[in-house]
């Protein structure tokens, strides 16, 4: 395998962290860190409100003490603004590693070209990517994250691959599934390894239904991929990466913690949402994982439908208090995917996108607008 770096650090083990809008904050990070190495992204952040300084997106790009490589995903569709972007963080000394998304497969995104949209338009892809290294300057690795493309008519991963290698970017990491397919059925490794024979001087990751460490091994084994990128699989169990980390180094693979530690492990990450955000706003953020903390295991309905308004400290503690510890979680249902599923569905897309893979003035008008329609910096 091409050994994965970032500056002067080596990613040991190959595992990142994928960005998930609302879960990847800074403690959430730190939780991860703490069960693991690895490169561990931010949120998604948009370049035009980094650009225009917005506080929140200022808060998005804080990281925590001690928080190295610290590493920020761009979502940007003007390269300029991009460009700027990037500028910014390089010229601040905001990250030490920059990710450019083209991935996004969500229609609120696509429906204005953006995210797994974008790389259609093989000119403006070439140009954000193009103008996004050069900023960077070399001070920052720059690399990219996408799809395989809008659907199984409209592949993009090889002509966009090759774009991206020949911009100079770090490395190139592939979710095996296109914008159609969102997160239903299986994705698709094969084409992982396609784009590491297609790309064999840059690096390609792998990404997509990674949900145990032996899935990590056995898409390196199958793909010949350098390393692997980690979503839904770590929602609820962020001691997966002590687990990748101890499958990559060849040692025993830990098994999953007991409930008791299970239970621990929700109580500290609403702790550390607290310590960075608040009590209020901690406690409605650990609501939406508390559910996949808890998934496999028998509560009450009465107690997981108060979890799912808790507002204090004290009142998950004594909320957590009523769970009943000591018992074994469920196989078949902590065996099962998690996370978003779904079905495959149409993806949203400007009128008449697919009509040509150049950028007309049309799709011009309609992608100045593609920011706008992302929220959460």
């Amino acid at each position: 395998m091409i050994g994965l770096r970032v500056g002067a650090s080596v990613i040991d083990p190959p595992v990142v962290l994928a960005p998930m809008a609302g879960i990847t904050n800074r403690a959430f990070r730190q939780l991860c860190r703490e069960a693991g190495a690895g490169l561990y992204v931010s949120e998604m952040i948009t370049s035009r409100a980094l650009v225009e300084r917005n506080a929140a997106t200022l808060d998005m790009v804080t990281f925590g003490t001690g928080e190295q490589p610290r590493s920020i995903q761009l979502y940007g569709v003007e390269p300029g603004v991009v460009a700027n972007a990037v500028r910014l963080i390089v010229d601040e000394d905001r990250a030490d590693h920059i990710d450019l998304n083209f991935g996004c497969p969500v229609p609120k995104v696509t429906r204005k070209g953006g995210g797994s949209a974008l790389p259609w338009k093989r000119d403006l892809f070439a140009e954000i990517v193009q103008q996004a290294v050069v900023a960077a300057d070399g001070r920052v690795p720059v690399t990219v994250k996408m799809r395989k493309g809008i659907d199984d008519e409209h592949l993009t991963y090889l002509d966009a691959g090759r774009i991206a290698a020949d911009a100079g970017v770090a490395w190139i990491a592939l979710h095996g599934r296109t914008a159609a397919q969102m997160y239903s059925g299986q994705a698709d490794w094969s084409s992982i390894a396609t784009l590491v024979r297609h790309l064999p001087s840059t690096p390609v990751l792998g990404n997509g239904d990674i949900f145990c460490a032996t899935d990590a091994l056995n898409m390196v084994a199958q793909t010949g991929c350098a390393g692997v990128v980690v979503g839904r699989g770590c929602l609820g169990r962020p001691w997966l990466f002590g687990q990748l980390a101890a499958a990559f180094a060849g040692k025993p693979i830990p098994s999953d913690p007991p409930f008791t530690e299970v239970l621990a492990t929700l109580r500290r990450h609403a702790e550390l949402l607290i310590e960075n955000f608040g009590e209020i706003t901690g406690c409605r953020e650990i609501r939406k994982h508390i559910a996949w903390y808890l998934k496999g295991f028998v509560v009450r309905q009465h107690i997981r439908a108060a979890l799912a308004t808790v507002t204090t400290m004290a009142n998950l503690d004594a909320l957590i208090a009523q769970i009943d510890p000591h018992q074994e979680a469920n196989a078949d249902v902590m065996a099962a995917p998690r996370g978003r599923t779904g079905s495959s569905r149409t993806p949203a897309l400007p009128d008449r996108w697919l009509e040509s893979d150049r950028l007309t003035s049309a799709d011009a008008l309609t992608i100045r607008h593609a920011e706008l329609a992302v929220s959460g910096g």
